[in-house]
């Protein structure tokens, strides 16, 4: 072996590589220590002086009555765990962007600082968490503007509506679910009974045929609030990172609604069509196994709405028509 030869290099993961990609990012962002300086004293206002339901969860710490609600048995709000990582991933995503931004001290943005702590006061004396999440994430934004301006607060809007969906609902679930067990029932009715032929009967919820042979009730589990939060995380996601366009992002967002309903919908109308054709047994089965479907669905819709709100491609040709002529071609088409 030749000594002056150099030794191979050893490839390095990727991970090394993404982690020092994160550590150059984090470098080269600027006035990051004035945002510390901001950001610590506001964690610890929520830390220990954020919750004020003792009786309900014993700690002082706002972070530690979310990860309690977050956590509880049967939570629906499971998802808020998630919330800060996928709000962080897509930052990552747009970093090259956000590097472009010209950063400066904007002193308005402490405006929204001022409401937040006044929102968090309110919170705190009528013992509402939920007001103090809201201020928390409320502040964090107006704390952003304050440090790199008000151009880099327009481009992570989309990404800080993510955090709406940390507020858990709890028992406030209920002003959502119930109005959508009914409208679940009435449209999953109407269709079977005007389209399909099949002859079932709604009362509140409860969905029956005229022999009672078999017998359903859409119950708060499948109103279809788990696929209607879980489609509206996605669809913001998916509008962040899709669209460039802001009324299009909401527009996808809004959307999220009437798909989960609809997915919903045909879930249920699936239940009928098994029941009726094979009985009780056969509708829960689809019921319990095929629960899928009402995301599947709603995917299906706001992938094909996304293809439809798309910008067209440029055309070549008529690009090549409308390129400006030069001066030889000018001076050959004057002579």
């Amino acid at each position: 072996m030749n000594p002056s030869s150099p030794e191979p290099e050893t490839p390095r993961p990727k991970t090394a590589g993404l982690v020092d990609e994160i550590f150059q990012t984090l470098q080269q962002i600027p006035n990051k220590g004035s945002f510390l300086l901001l950001l610590l004293p506001w964690v610890a206002l929520f830390q220990f002086l954020g919750n004020s339901t003792f009786g309900y969860m014993d700690t002082p710490s706002l972070f530690g009555w979310m990860w309690g609600a977050y956590n509880v048995p049967n939570s629906e709000d499971g998802h808020g765990n998630l919330i800060p990582f996928v709000v962080l991933v897509l930052l990552w995503l747009k970093k090259d962007k956000l590097k472009e931004v010209p950063c400066f001290h904007w002193p308005p943005a402490m405006v929204l600082v001022g409401l937040a702590v006044t929102l968090h006061g309110i919170g705190y004396i009528i013992q509402q968490p939920r007001l103090s999440i809201v201020a928390f994430f409320l502040g964090l934004y107006g704390l952003v503007g304050q440090v790199w301006g008000r151009e880099l607060m327009k481009h992570i809007l989309f990404p800080f509506v993510l955090f709406a969906f940390s507020v858990p609902l709890g028992s406030l679930a209920d002003t959502v679910t119930i109005p959508l067990r009914i409208v679940v029932s009435k449209l999953a009715v109407g269709f079977s009974h005007l389209v399909l032929g099949i002859d079932v009967i709604r009362e509140g919820s409860l969905i029956f045929d005229s022999h009672h042979t078999f017998r359903y009730d859409v119950a708060p589990a499948c109103s279809g609030i788990r696929s209607l939060i879980s489609l509206l995380v996605l669809s913001t996601i998916y509008g962040t990172l899709t669209f460039q366009i802001v009324w299009k992002r909401w527009l996808i967002v809004g959307l999220a609604i009437p798909f989960a309903v609809t997915g919903n919908v045909l879930r249920i109308v699936g239940v009928i069509v098994a029941a009726e054709a094979f009985g009780q047994n056969a509708g829960q089965i689809v019921e319990q196994k095929l629960g899928f479907l009402t995301f599947a669905v709603a995917i299906a819709l706001m992938l094909l709405a996304s293809r439809l709100l798309r910008d067209p491609a440029p055309n070549p040709t008529r690009s090549a028509r409308r390129k400006p002529r030069g001066p030889e071609e000018r001076d050959q088409g004057a002579a």
